[in-house]
Parts: C-alpha cells; sequence; structure tokens
C-alpha cells in the first residue's frame, strides 16, 4: 500500500495517480467539512510584513477562545511543528501513548510507547493526546490533570481536536507554577488546515523559549488575520459545536447499517474495524473516496464526516458495495 496514505491523511493526489481522477470525496483528514466561512472573502496585504501587535491580538483572541491567560499562548505556524519544537526544548525520557499521533513518538528522541492505562506513575515526561487520534478516546479534563506531577517531568497534552468539546480541554490549568503544557490546532476545527497555524499553551519560560527559535515573523499576514477574526466568531464557533455531533450521528447511523460499530467520541472522525480494512481502503477508493489505513492495525480504517447528504449518501452506496 502507499505509504503516503497510511502516514498521513490528505493524499488525494496520489490516490488520484493511483486509482484515476474523479469527484473524489476525501475523509482521510477528520477536518472539519464545513469551514469557517469567513476566510473566503478576506484581502491580504503581501507586501507588508506581519505586525507584532497583530500576533499578540491573534493570541489573546485564541486565549479566550481557550480559557487560559495570553501571556502562556505562542502561535506557531501548525500544532506539527509546535510539537517538535517543544520536543527538542524539553529533551530528557519521555513516554508516549499509543495509540496516537505518529509525531508523538518522535518528537522527543528515544521516547518510550506505553498504553494508555500504564501511562500514570512512570519517570519522565508524558505524551498524549485527548481527543485520541486514531481511535477517538477521550478523558475527563479532571483525569488529565491527576496525571500533572511537580517532581518529575512534563505532561504534553495534544489538544488538536478539542476544540469540539471545550469542557475535555485542560487549557485553563496551564500556568507557570505547573509542568502542564497544551497544543491546539486551527486547521481542524475551523476546517482550514491550508492556514498552517496552531498554538503551545505553556508556562512562561517555555514561552519564552518558543519565542527565541521561532524569530520575529513566524506567521504570515493569512494565518494572523484569519485566526483573529475566526476565533471571536462566537455564533460560528457555537453552531459548529452543535452540528458536528449531528453529522457525527448521521455518520454512524449509516455505519450501522452496514455492520459497522464505529469507535470514538471525537464528532470529527470515526474508527471501524473489518476483516480486512486494507481491501475495504481500497474498495472505497476505487469509488473516489479516500480514508485512511494505518500500517500498524490493518483492522483499523478512519473515516471523517462526508460534508453533506450526497457524500453520505455515496458513502453509504459504496459500502454496500455499490
Amino acid at each position: 500500500m502507499n505509504d503516503r496514505w497510511i502516514w498521513h491523511g490528505g493524499g488525494i493526489e496520489a490516490a488520484k495517480r493511483h486509482f484515476g481522477e474523479g469527484d473524489w470525496i476525501d475523509l482521510s483528514t477528520g477536518l472539519n467539512p464545513h469551514p469557517w466561512p469567513g476566510a473566503a472573502s478576506m484581502v491580504f496585504d503581501w507586501r507588508r510584513l506581519p505586525e507584532p501587535e497583530a500576533l499578540a491580538q491573534l493570541e489573546a483572541n485564541a486565549a479566550a477562545c481557550f480559557g487560559v491567560d495570553p501571556r502562556y499562548v505562542c502561535a506557531v505556524p501548525g500544532s506539527e511543528i509546535g510539537l517538535r519544537l517543544v520536543g527538542a526544548l524539553i529533551g530528557g525520557a519521555a513516554r508516549h501513548v499509543v495509540p496516537g499521533y505518529r509525531t508523538h513518538g518522535e518528537m522527543i528522541p528515544d521516547s518510550i510507547a506505553t498504553d494508555r492505562d500504564d501511562a500514570p506513575g512512570a519517570a519522565g515526561h508524558l505524551i498524549l493526546a485527548n481527543p485520541n487520534n486514531p481511535d477517538g478516546r477521550t478523558i475527563a479534563a479532571e483525569a488529565i490533570r491527576e496525571l500533572l506531577d511537580p517532581r518529575d517531568g512534563w505532561l504534553l497534552v495534544d489538544e488538536a481536536f478539542a476544540d469540539a468539546d471545550p469542557a475535555q480541554s485542560v487549557a485553563a490549568a496551564v500556568d507557570d507554577a505547573q509542568r502542564l503544557i497544551v497544543f491546539r490546532s486551527f486547521g481542524k476545527f475551523f476546517g482550514l488546515a491550508g492556514v498552517r497555524l496552531g498554538f503551545v499553551l505553556a508556562p512562561q519560560v517555555i514561552v519564552a523559549a518558543l519565542r527565541a527559535r521561532l524569530g520575529a515573523w513566524p506567521l504570515s499576514q493569512a494565518a494572523i488575520a484569519m485566526g483573529t477574526a475566526a476565533y471571536v466568531d462566537s455564533g460560528w464557533i457555537a453552531a459548529t459545536r452543535r452540528r458536528l455531533p449531528d453529522d457525527a450521528a448521521a455518520l454512524d447511523a449509516m455505519l450501522a447499517r452496514h455492520g459497522y460499530r464505529p469507535a470514538g467520541a471525537c464528532p470529527l472522525f470515526r474508527l471501524i474495524e473489518a476483516d480486512d480494512a486494507r481491501a475495504l481502503f481500497e474498495h472505497l477508493a476505487r469509488r473516489a473516496i479516500l480514508t485512511r489505513p494505518f500500517a500498524e492495525q490493518p483492522r483499523w480504517l478512519r473515516l471523517g464526516l462526508p460534508a453533506d447528504a450526497a457524500a453520505l449518501a455515496r458513502l453509504d452506496a459504496a459500502l454496500g458495495r455499490g
């Protein structure tokens, strides 16, 4: 199987080259299929470098949305880069919860894979995601806070998918007295992955070190402007938080009709098991529907939300082997 599809979602061009052109539906990414609409009408002055005041306003708006003091917020060009920068900064012994995002095992050299149930108690940094990717498992915020240990290591929590349900977030616990670092993503909930915008929420000593590494202009004009406006669009945010669970429920019902038991509490994607998920991936791809298979779990297939009733109907027909 093409490594592009098992490495990360979004390999539409690779899929077209392999399976042929067509009206493709991309369900491989776990992105909100209803992107924030304000981006379409925005205009940017590409002749000017971003102003530091504009970056500060973006971070303030995002901080208010996350429920954290702006002093603890550092905007980065994508949460992927934020994860790797923080890993390079803190170093040391680390464990990462599996299954999980590939970068969690790469951000600190020699990090050891651990099951979620075995995570408490061991020494070193602990890296986990909430909600988790790809299985969509969630952990109550209070249970995550109980993993904090002021005597040893950092707790690093990837909340890339947390915007759909802010009650799951531990962002409000970030301060200078806690060894807690939280990562947030703009692209997933707002459906605009190409903006490449993320945030590291951390004590000020970590924020200062990140800023030193990022330099004077870490983000583009477009990323700053879109994020600044989107994070204060409270009406759209509230409506989207209501809509996504309904869309996920419709996907669940359809999958159940075909004998699949969708797993996960994150409304942006579902995980299913099949006797031969690779064959199911190929079957759907031949019908121009891209999903996400996994090299280490040949029975797993992750599906994002179809964008509309027509896309859901096409997936329904394809799963019926049509």
